[in-house]
């Protein structure tokens, strides 16, 4: 079960850079809070891509890795005893469908082209074609956390559809990472 928990982790976070188009990005920060006003970070004892019982996972490691390379391009300091902000991280996967239609036509044309077969004097009518699409969609998100209060500060998500291989997982948690921090109130210099 554990190691499906990873594969399945590893799956999410490969995808979530793969498509052409990229994964969605959503971030949010508390209005009462400046980011700017701390200055140190860690992470969280518990977190939400561990395997359970405690392990870190490899996904919890290239998360970490990746998140403490954004921190300190930004100037935020590592502090694993008592940070100013912790950070957490949280994946998620749902299963979807999607249905397309198109309209056919019987003769000359059809599936996608075929609306074009009755409109211009040739072929005859069909209907319409459906296809059913059964997908996964992923979601990584990143929290920051007031240490001192225990108050949410910020978080960016990655919203993207799956793909089937987990290749070069490594390489792609920094990317998703950085696309995530591309919205972090605080840029990298040269941003």
């Amino acid at each position: 079960m554990s190691r499906m928990i990873v594969v399945v982790a590893g799956a999410m976070l490969s995808v979530l850079v793969g498509c052409a188009s990229g994964p969605t990005i959503y971030s949010n920060q508390n209005p009462q809070v400046d980011v700017r006003d701390y200055k140190t970070f860690g992470y969280s004892r518990a977190l939400g891509t561990d395997r359970p019982g405690g392990q870190q996972s490899i996904v919890s490691t290239i998360l970490i890795d990746s998140t403490r390379m954004e921190m300190e391009k930004r100037g935020y300091v590592f502090d694993a005893n008592n940070p100013d902000l912790e950070i957490n991280f949280y994946l998620h996967t749902k299963e979807k469908i999607q249905s397309t239609t198109t309209p056919t036509s019987v003769g000359y044309g059809s599936g996608y082209y075929g609306y074009r077969a009755g409109a211009y004097g040739y072929g005859t009518w069909g209907g319409y074609e459906t296809r059913v699409t059964q997908y996964t969609e992923g979601t990584l998100n990143i929290d920051l956390i007031d240490n001192a209060r225990d108050i949410l500060v910020w978080e960016g998500a990655a919203v993207g559809r799956m793909k089937d291989k987990p290749d070069k997982l490594q390489e792609k948690g920094r990317a998703v990472v950085a696309e995530i921090f591309a919205e972090f109130p605080v840029p990298a210099p040269g941003a």
